[in-house]
């Protein structure tokens, strides 16, 4: 039987890191989705995921509905 990989841990710093990266060069494209597709493989990174940290950065940041990353956790321990 196949065992599957699990996806690459990424640490706090360079999930920042692409944001940053992301929240810079935004201008020099014509989408989001443009953006998230040139600068990702520059980081290593699918643009899937950069694209969940950048929309999580802004929950954080208060600028996109959802809970911030301090709520899912607290939502996530008191379900346990």
């Amino acid at each position: 039987m196949e065992q599957k990989k699990s996806p690459p841990k990424y640490t706090a710093e360079f999930r920042e890191r692409g944001v940053r990266l992301f929240k810079d060069h935004r201008a020099d494209y014509g989408s989001d989705n443009a953006a998230y597709r040139a600068i990702a493989p520059k980081l290593g990174c699918s643009p899937d995921s950069l694209r969940v940290w950048c929309h999580q950065a802004e929950r954080d940041a208060g600028d996109r509905a959802g809970l911030s990353s301090e709520e899912k956790l607290r939502l996530k321990e008191l379900e346990r």
